[in-house]
């Protein structure tokens, strides 16, 4: 890369960035008064709203069309859209058969928005330029292999300058890059969330927080929101629970501290129920269904206004 280029990059990144941190330090504090015990908030006034995505891997067996309208009747503001991870069909039949407009016509007659992409398999690049002609988002993959925790300050700035040709694709096609935290990789506690947070000065870049890898570690969630701050670009709500389980409102964790936690950083993306390996359509959708209503029944526990 251009020496000029690239320190230009980094110039209008990091004042992007800053400007991005500074409201959300702004944010921080009027949010501070709004904790209480139990982890919930307390009302005041232009606080958080929740809104809710759903991936359309949990109907992997659908078609495209489908698999939307079963997240629009479950009650879903917009869409996570996978690429061919467990032989989810769906975005590459996008790319091949209905292409953006077709796509953003189909999410325009069903009332849904664009979230995201996860592409886990493929790679971003492959869908930068789609996901830019869908208006842009946020593009979802994993991190790196595993390192021995004294080396992990050098390993994440190494990872982050792997990720800079990524970012300048999130660039040019007005999207962001969320990498996931996962078991036995780079990003796999909150001590790594920190040396990420710490690293990076691009506004382009951030994490899609999976708590049911959290919980695994044997980790808290609400103190990984606090270190992501503004650089939580995607929250899974997902936890460590087996079947149908891992779904809020399903499994035993309460979701109310993590919605609370979401609030005191005045978090702006979406919230996504998700699990791996999911049932038959028709208890999906219902499974679904379900927890859209327990959030939002967490939500009203906040106390908080939109």
């Amino acid at each position: 890369m251009n020496g000029n280029r690239e320190s230009a990059w980094w110039r209008g990144s990091r004042r992007e960035f800053l400007g991005r941190a500074t409201g959300a330090v702004a944010a921080g504090a009027l949010a501070a008064g709004l904790a209480r015990p139990g982890g919930t908030a307390m009302a005041a006034e232009g606080q958080w709203k929740m809104h809710l995505s759903g991936s359309t891997i949990a109907f992997t067996a659908l078609p495209i069309e489908k698999a939307c309208e079963r997240l629009a009747e479950a009650g879903f503001e917009a869409v996570d859209v996978w690429s061919a991870f467990a032989h989810c069909p769906h975005l590459d039949d996008i790319a091949k058969r209905l292409k953006a407009e077709g796509f953003m016509e189909l999410l325009t007659k069903l009332h849904l928005k664009l979230n995201s992409f996860s592409v886990y398999v493929g790679g971003y690049a492959r869908y930068a330029e789609l996901l830019g002609k869908c208006g842009g988002g946020v593009a979802i993959h994993g991190s790196a292999g595993p390192c021995d925790p004294k080396d992990l300050t050098k390993q994440m700035n190494a990872f982050i300058e792997q990720m800079k040709p990524e970012v300048e694709l999130a660039e040019k096609y007005n999207s962001y890059v969320a990498v996931e935290n996962h078991g036995h990789s780079l990003l796999d506690s909150n001590d790594s969330f920190k040396a990420f947070v710490d690293l990076n000065k691009s506004p382009r870049l951030g994490i899609a927080l999976a708590p049911y890898h959290v919980q695994a570690g044997k980790a808290s969630v609400e103190e990984a929101i606090g270190i992501l701050g503004p650089q939580l670009f995607y929250f899974y709500a997902w936890q460590h629970a087996p079947g149908v389980g891992q779904l809020p409102g399903h499994g035993p964790t309460d979701f109310t501290p993590w919605l609370a936690a979401l609030a005191k950083i005045n978090y702006r993306r979406y919230v996504n129920p998700f699990l791996h390996g999911e049932p038959p359509p028709d208890e999906t959708s219902k499974a679904l269904a379900k927890s859209v209503a327990y959030l939002k029944a967490c939500y009203a526990k906040l106390g908080v206004r939109g």
